[in-house]
């Protein structure tokens, strides 16, 4: 009795041990994280943080290519790009360009994601063909972009066939110049939002949708007050993100305007460009040091903001 009495005690220590064995790999794996993610830490130091630092002291010199001599004259390129117009507007045409690009990119992302949200071969096809876009360089998207909206190009050509004899510079004029260059940005990367408000919507659980249609909530209802507050991990992604990108923009504008009509669309990194092909280093890097700053000072409260929002939510 004693025997079978250990036996029985034996057997049930066993799974116990077994299953403490995989948490102790769990564990070890947690411990070392660092060897994974230190690759890819040593990329981002090299090609982003440290040409960065290297780059803020030129902000704050007189460096160019018109002189061999380089030393520290304080915010006098900042000054000097204020005096000349140059900062003031291209820090208004960036954020104007990056406000209408995140909303027009969110909107069509989650009204595409509500359009594909069920997993089916059709709804596969048209993720897929809606993604494509994302591939594409944006230099090529722009120059893409650039030939479909020029006066004789296939946009007016459509326009025309609704109302007869339509020709429109569409790159032409200052406002619309900027407000088409937007929507390439947008229509550019819209492909991953559109993915991430998919995923948002197929994580959110369908007893809460069944129930509330079993009462009577009409479909936008059951998006409105269910939905839409469970997408606020998905808002803050795609929000802080696609703004961040568009503060950045360069390669669309370059491709499609290169900064024109006029100054119409020479945002922050296209002025940076322009300095430098002018032989003005040290203005240049003010330029770039003014995006850095833009970002920080819009995308930290930003998501801070969003981030007590998920919590409300």
């Amino acid at each position: 009795m004693t025997s079978s009495v250990l036996e029985a005690s034996s057997s049930r220590r066993a799974p116990h041990g077994a299953r403490r064995e995989p948490l102790r790999r769990t564990h070890r794996l947690r411990a070392r994280w660092w060897v994974f993610a230190l690759p890819s830490l040593v990329l981002v130091v090299i090609f982003f943080v440290a040409p960065f630092v290297l780059n803020v002291p030129f902000a704050f010199s007189s460096w160019s290519g018109y002189t061999s001599e380089i030393h520290l004259i304080g915010l006098d390129n900042f000054r000097l790009l204020w005096e000349r117009g140059i900062l003031q507007n291209s820090i208004g045409i960036t954020v104007v360009y990056a406000l209408i690009a995140m909303t027009v990119q969110n909107v069509v992302s989650l009204s595409l994601a509500l359009a594909l949200r069920t997993t089916n071969r059709v709804n596969s096809y048209f993720r897929s063909l809606f993604f494509l876009p994302v591939l594409i360089s944006p230099l090529a998207a722009g120059y893409i972009w650039r030939a479909i909206v020029s006066p004789d190009g296939p946009l007016n050509a459509v326009i025309a066939l609704v109302v007869p004899g339509f020709d429109r510079a569409w790159l032409g004029d200052p406002v619309s110049a900027l407000v088409t260059v937007a929507f390439v940005d947008a229509w550019k990367w819209s492909g991953i939002a559109t993915l991430v408000y998919i995923a948002g919507l197929n994580s959110i659980p369908a007893t809460m949708l069944e129930a509330a249609a079993i009462d009577g909530a009409n479909a936008w209802q059951r998006f409105w007050r269910i939905a839409f507050p469970l997408l606020a991990p998905a808002f803050t992604f795609n929000i802080v993100t696609t703004l961040i990108g568009a503060l950045s923009a360069y390669d669309v504008v370059a491709s499609t305007t290169a900064g024109g009509p006029g100054v119409s669309t020479v945002t922050l990194n296209m002025a940076a460009v322009q300095q430098f092909g002018l032989s003005y280093f040290g203005t240049a890097s003010a330029l770039n040091l003014t995006v850095t700053v833009l970002v920080v000072v819009i995308a930290v409260p930003l998501v801070a903001w969003l981030r007590r929002r998920e919590v409300a939510a």
